[in-house]
């Protein structure tokens, strides 16, 4: 017999899963470590300090196959409802998931602050830039205001120690551009087709100023997407659920009808889940585009 969602919730509320095991619990099949990027951030290393970096939730041998046979159960189950697709949309999240950065942070800050009299070194740069990305911003409930200038402006002087505003506004605008990002995923165009093709809709949602727009249109990436859901337009950052609600709007679809994709587990596992989305985490989940697509139900 099909198990639906609310099935397999039930059976995992049993003493052989801890509370941590239930609440972290994410349809895995692995184990791995999630890295937690925002833009400007942890860019000059490649190891996450982010307090939300963490190895992903084991379960225990005992249950492994089970739980594992009932997800697989339970993909079935929504591919037998939605004419063989697990689900209608798939939203992704931009940094860290589907682009990143080029060069690491404190390197880009050293190299463009030289001529504006920065003398940090770059371990310098980056341990002042965490200090300040982590402390509260007292500006705004919300980091990301528009074009989140003010907030940068904060993040650029207190890593550097250098206000000048010709140098932050060349910085500013170098993470606008192709130079500064990548793809993680160089397949990634060919899946999206594919997916809508197939009659998935597809969404970014991401934390991010209003810089993202005109970003994906210099990775000639824009048209991958059915819509954009950005913090800073949407007045709310992930992990509140709004930012996935208005993605599901703007997609024409119910919450539990998308999966949202993200390499944050606080971020985008648990945003999403509260929003009443499915969630996989990037690089532990899923590690590939390609792998999104089959879960789903799409051959590329």
């Amino acid at each position: 017999m099909a198990l639906t969602r609310t099935k397999i919730s039930k059976l995992l509320i049993t003493p052989t899963f801890s509370k941590m095991q239930r609440f972290a619990f994410a349809f895995v099949r692995g184990s791995g470590r999630c890295f937690r990027v925002d833009p400007f951030r942890d860019f000059a290393s490649s190891s996450p300090f982010s307090s939300t970096s963490a190895a992903t939730a084991v379960v225990p041998e005992e249950n492994g196959s089970t739980v594992f046979g009932l997800v697989r159960e339970y993909e079935d189950y929504r591919r037998n409802l939605y004419g063989g697709l697990t689900h209608k949309a798939l939203l992704v999240d931009a940094v860290g998931t589907l682009v990143v950065p080029s060069q690491p942070m404190a390197q880009i800050y050293r190299q463009l602050g030289e001529k504006y009299g920065v003398e940090y070194s770059e371990d310098e740069i980056l341990n002042r830039y965490r200090r300040a990305y982590e402390q509260p911003w007292g500006r705004s409930r919300l980091r990301y205001v528009n074009d989140g200038r003010p907030f940068w402006q904060h993040i650029v002087s207190s890593s550097t120690g250098c206000s000048d505003s010709q140098y932050f506004e060349e910085l500013y605008n170098y993470y606008t551009t192709e130079k500064a990002w990548h793809l993680c995923d160089p397949d990634a165009g060919k899946v999206f087709e594919a997916l809508r093709k197939a009659g998935v809709r597809v969404a970014v949602v991401s934390n991010f100023d209003t810089r993202l727009r005109p970003l994906l249109r210099a990775l000639k990436c824009d048209h991958w997407f059915d819509a954009v859901a950005v913090s800073a337009e949407v007045e709310a950052e992930k992990p509140n659920p709004t930012i996935f609600l208005k993605a599901c709007e703007l997609l024409g679809v119910k919450p539990e009808d998308a999966v949202h994709v993200g390499d944050d587990r606080r971020n985008d596992l648990w945003g999403a889940r509260d929003a009443g989305c499915d969630a996989w985490l990037w690089g532990s989940d899923v590690n590939s585009f390609k792998e999104v697509a089959q879960r789903i139900g799409v051959d590329v």
